[in-house]
């Protein structure tokens, strides 16, 4: 992999820092649990982590609500352990990056406080949205934005005015309008770059500017109906590419010191391939997760579309497309492609194994939600009265809460806590743990060479040492029914079987990794992705 450009086809692995390793007893994990199972992702085979937010918060959403973006919650650890980390993963060659929040902050926050104490038309109030309401006495929101996670996008203070939160109202957003943001967001960057940070992952990274006279949304109810759903007056404004090219010109800076690029991943929401490229011009983003991919169906036609698309659109810009099949805001690939969350075995465990092969057979670079190297699927029935999402608990659905991809992994045993907790008296992991997770402890996949955890090591073993993978160019075969088949270099195919029955191989040649059963010679086995060398005589294209 070149050093300089060691992001364009890199593997980036999720840590969901309060779920992923205890070190203290409490339940909730933290930076020093993470450093214990840095030679368990160095094993995996990943090049770099990403880290949830722990910075100090006051946990309404989980750190996305941040207080402080300069230091580490008490929950989480210190300074101190988080430098710790930084060398150690260092010494293994594993990248860091940090999942930093510039669309909103804590009500916490020390200058949300200063403005709920400073007068209407003050400066402190000017850092957020504070608006006159409408109405009698203005008691009626200043506009019809709704929240992404539920009710108005408005609260009103005691003075009278209402200030605007696209997320909670514990979030209230910040104004880029105002100079004073990006000035506070710059000193933030560098602040952890020079504590030897790889790049930075950006929540909500089309959001940051709203329309300027903030007039009402003409859907309003097409902007609630669902978590990912897109209001285009408060999303994917001109002004915010701006903010990106100030971004990338800080990363710039500390590149041209070393010579390592810096990376800078976005989480962008937009409704096209054309528009994410937008994000990763050659002065803005490096990259930008794209989404369609873990939000198509499970078809061939579908996910040959996407992986088109993003192909022409973003690889176009001269980025690399960032592939992605899961995350800490969605349901677990097992369950979603169609098993129910008890065992992990059966079809949505064969999709999932499968889609896995071919992501990480795609041109460019893949990020690995942690639990998903283990087959791990959603837990759908914890109790209500365990539930933290605020989605639930601003709606009272539990239709898009995100508490199921979020249970503490496990490690090992036959019992919660699984290895995740120490198991001090009456501390429980902070999400009970079914108890079925015992047929997902890392312990047993690691000894069972049929594992996800051994599929997934094998196709990052093999992505790493063949030439063929990571960035570059794909060609599609021609296959029968039911098949997604291409080419990477001249000689490696990737085919994956969306069908349950099995079907005649797109290719002849030498399987070096399946994602089932080794398959006979010349079939392609249903709901599997094989890897093949071959001929290239043998692989026409379309």
């Amino acid at each position: 992999m070149n050093r300089h450009h060691w992001w364009r086809d890199a593997v980036i692995y999720q840590v969901y820092v309060r779920s992923f390793l205890d070190s203290t007893g409490d339940g909730i994990g933290d930076l020093a649990g993470v450093r214990t199972g840095l030679p368990y992702l160095k094993k995996l085979g990943v090049d770099g982590i990403w880290l949830s937010p722990f910075y100090p918060s006051p946990q309404h959403d989980h750190g996305y609500d941040v207080a402080d973006y300069c230091d580490v919650d008490p929950l989480f650890g210190d300074l101190a352990e988080f430098d710790l980390l930084v060398r150690a993963a260092r010494r293994l060659g594993i990248k860091v990056l940090l999942d930093i929040v510039p669309n909103h902050c804590s009500s916490e926050h020390a200058w949300f406080r200063e403005a709920l104490a400073s007068p209407p038309g003050s400066a402190a109030r000017a850092r957020f949205h504070f608006a006159d309401g409408r109405g009698r006495d203005g008691a009626e929101p200043p506009n019809n934005w709704h929240a992404m996670f539920g009710g108005p996008a408005w609260t009103r203070v005691p003075d009278g005015q209402w200030y605007l939160h696209m997320f909670t109202p514990e979030q209230p957003d910040w104004n880029w309008r105002n100079p004073e943001i990006g000035a506070e967001f710059d000193r933030s960057l560098r602040f952890w770059l020079d504590r030897g940070v790889d790049g930075f992952r950006i929540d909500v990274a089309a959001g940051l500017f709203k329309h300027p006279e903030l007039p009402d949304s003409p859907d309003p109810e097409a902007d609630a109906r669902t978590r990912d759903s897109v209001n285009p007056l408060a999303w994917n404004q001109p002004e915010v590419h701006d903010v990106w090219r100030q971004w990338r010109a800080t990363c710039d800076e500390y590149a041209a010191r070393d010579g390592i690029e810096r990376l800078l991943v976005g989480e962008v929401s937009v409704p096209t391939a054309r528009e994410h490229a937008l994000y990763v011009r050659p002065d803005e983003l490096h990259q930008a997760f794209f989404f369609d991919l873990l939000g198509a169906p499970w078809n061939p036609d579908a996910f040959r579309k996407v992986i088109s698309e993003a192909m022409q659109d973003i690889a176009g810009t001269g980025s690399t497309v960032t592939w992605v099949l899961n995350n800490h805001d969605q349901v677990r690939t097992v369950t979603r492609y169609g098993e129910p969350a008890t065992e992990g075995s059966g079809l949505g465990a064969a999709r999932a194994r499968a889609a896995a092969l071919l992501m990480l057979a795609l041109p460019g670079a893949a990020y690995i939600y942690q639990g998903e190297e283990l087959g791990l699927p959603e837990v759908v029935d914890l109790p209500d009265d365990v539930l933290t999402d605020p989605i639930f608990h601003r709606t009272g659905s539990r239709a898009r809460i995100r508490d199921g991809c979020r249970v503490p992994l496990p490690w090992s045993g036959q019992a919660s806590p699984f290895g995740f907790t120490s198991g001090v008296e009456g501390v429980k992991p902070w999400l009970p743990q079914p108890e079925w997770f015992a047929e997902h402890a890392t312990d047993r996949a690691l000894a069972d060479t049929r594992s996800f955890w051994h599929l997934y090591r094998d196709g990052l073993q093999l992505r790493s040492s063949l030439t063929q993978l990571g960035e570059g160019t794909l060609r599609w075969l021609d296959t029968p029914p039911g098949v997604l088949a291409f080419v990477r270099g001249d000689d490696l195919v990737c085919a994956v079987n969306f069908g349950t029955a099995p079907t005649p191989a797109p290719v002849s040649g030498t399987p070096l990794l399946a994602s089932g059963p080794c398959p006979d010679a010349g079939v392609l086995p249903g709901s599997t992705a094989v890897w093949w060398i071959t001929d290239s005589s043998s692989t026409p294209t379309l």
